[in-house]
């Protein structure tokens, strides 16, 4: 096992993918509600662009940061040197190509969300599609962070020990500018585990 996967961050936020099922089945009860008061192009495209441009958008100009949870997010002067070369990582494995592709998956699966609203339309429990509409706005941009924020785990949780060696601990004075941290900054959130 490689050193730095001792992190219990990375494992955290790579699990995350685990909740992507529910956030998208909320989306479906959403396009589900009412009948649509768009053409279906156009209401795909209103909640494509609404639930996967910010969170591309926030991965690629500033990635999430995984010492996040939840509303808190630990202080940058806490942070260890190992946890700052995990952030040197993930600012060096970002890629266009891995986020585009996880832009795409998601608005294909949001194709197929739409077109198969029907099924779900008799148990939905929104009736109003306007409302149905922001429904599937927010929980389909839930979707997209619990989707890009696992796939850029996983790039890190791809180095091996030496590139993890080899990068230098981020500028603890940088990384409210360079990277998304959300919430109230505390000095810690989990216990520290025992070597």
């Amino acid at each position: 096992m490689r050193a730095f996967w001792a992190d219990p961050y990375l494992w955290i936020h790579a699990a995350g993918i685990a909740v992507l099922p529910l956030w998208l089945i909320l989306c479906f009860l959403g396009l589900a509600a009412g009948d649509p008061i768009l053409p279906s192009g156009l209401e795909i495209l209103v909640v494509a662009i609404a639930g996967i441009a910010p969170i591309v958008w926030m991965q690629w100009e500033k990635p999430f940061c995984i010492y996040s949870l939840l509303a808190v997010s630990l202080k940058s002067s806490e942070l260890t040197e190992d946890q700052r070369r995990i952030l040197t990582l993930f600012q060096q494995r970002r890629s266009p190509i891995f986020i585009g592709v996880g832009a795409g998956v998601a608005f294909l699966i949001l194709k197929q969300l739409y077109a198969s609203a029907s099924l779900v339309a008799p148990v939905t429990p929104i009736h109003n599609h306007a409302l149905g509409l922001v429904v599937a706005i927010v929980s389909f941009l839930a979707a997209n962070l619990f989707l890009q924020v696992p796939l850029s785990v996983l790039k890190v949780l791809l180095a091996s020990d030496s590139d993890f060696e080899q990068a230098a601990p981020y500028d603890a004075t940088a990384i409210a500018q360079k990277f998304f941290e959300p919430g109230l900054k505390v000095t810690k959130i989990l216990p520290t585990l025992s070597d």
